[in-house]
């Protein structure tokens, strides 16, 4: 089983060559596609020294013998999480797909959980639940506002997860090909757990550790990508 990790990338100067190496350790048999959405920290020069700077500016590729063959796509325009996620999947080749933020927050050895229920379940989608996890948990207002997404999820959708807005979300191949994706930004998450949900899939949770950073570290997102999750998991109940 192949894993394709898709790693949307946005002013990660600090963290993403770490996370990088990260995710090379994980002993899987994999791909790794990384999307640059338009840094303009210095990430996007960064990335072009990981491997050859001689390839195309445009798609960087490389193989590093530990860590599966390495797709860097820069993207010149900045149009958010989502929109970065869909460009990756269009280059992706292997049996299931798992997403990564470029950040720390995520431990990519708990993909060997996840990947252990897609085998033994035979899952088509798991997600990392932090709140079934014993890592750290995020700011309060955060907290309150996962637990509510996850709640209106369960309410709308008949699901029952813990923590829909998780990063680590991952898929068959197969699955995510099937989902007609409209996202650019946040709502990545509320879409893509709607639109499984309503073609049926199971979405099964393992626990993951976390390590929530604060928005003066280079967190990103705002109380305004709640209120547009919120409407997201509305609007794809009734209104789609």
């Amino acid at each position: 089983m192949k894993l394709s990790v898709i790693i949307p990338v946005y002013n990660e100067r600090s963290t993403v060559l770490e996370i990088l190496k990260k995710v090379q350790n994980v002993p899987v048999k994999k791909e790794i596609i990384v999307v640059d959405d338009g840094s303009t920290d210095g990430t996007r020069e960064m990335l072009k020294q990981v491997h050859s700077p001689c390839l195309p500016s445009s798609t960087l590729r490389g193989e590093d013998s530990g860590g599966g063959d390495i797709k860097i796509i820069l993207k010149e325009k900045n149009e958010g999480k989502g929109a970065a996620i869909r460009e990756g999947l269009r280059h992706i080749s292997g049996d299931v797909v798992v997403i990564q933020d470029a950040d720390l927050e995520y431990n990519p050895a708990d993909w060997l959980k996840m990947l252990k229920v897609m085998k033994q379940k035979s899952a088509g989608v798991v997600y990392g639940s932090r709140i079934l996890g014993k890592g750290e948990k995020s700011s309060l207002s955060f907290y309150i506002g996962g637990r509510f997404l996850s709640f209106l999820t369960n309410l709308l959708y008949g699901t029952k997860i813990t923590d829909e807005p998780t990063c680590y979300k991952m898929f068959k191949t197969e699955i995510i090909r099937s989902v007609d994706l409209k996202c650019k930004g946040f709502e990545f998450c509320p879409e893509v757990t709607a639109k499984v949900a309503k073609k049926g899939y199971r979405i099964y949770e393992v626990p993951i550790g976390y390590t929530p950073r604060k928005v003066m570290e280079g967190k990103k997102i705002r109380w305004q990508d709640g209120a547009v999750a919120i409407w997201t998991l509305i609007k794809q109940r009734f209104l789609k």
